[in-house]
């Protein structure tokens, strides 16, 4: 497999990604973060961070609204909710390990 279909591949692979997760909006980013150790948010800073390294413009709302499909904001708003005390346990334990 060449680089340039390569790079396809893992386009349409994230792509399928952000997709499912704008879909998903049952699950809470704690839920993600303490099951696969990485967000939304994650997803949406290394987003940023490539977009940097290549010289495009691209700041943290930007790139998050590229991953919420929608302003920040307006997601939490209309998905987010309170993590439980048992979420926000299991985060601090996950947490150590990172």
């Amino acid at each position: 497999m060449d680089d340039s279909i390569r790079t396809e591949l893992e386009a349409a692979a994230f792509r399928s990604l952000v997709d499912h997760l704008r879909e998903r909006t049952d699950v809470q980013n704690i839920d993600l973060m303490n099951l696969a150790g990485f967000c939304r948010n994650c997803l949406s800073r290394w987003y940023q961070e490539a977009a940097d390294e290549r010289g495009v413009p691209l700041d943290k709302d930007g790139a998050r609204e590229i991953v919420y499909g929608m302003p920040f904001a307006e997601w939490r708003e209309k998905y987010q909710t309170e993590a439980t005390e048992q979420q926000k346990a299991r985060f601090r334990e996950a947490s150590r390990s990172h």
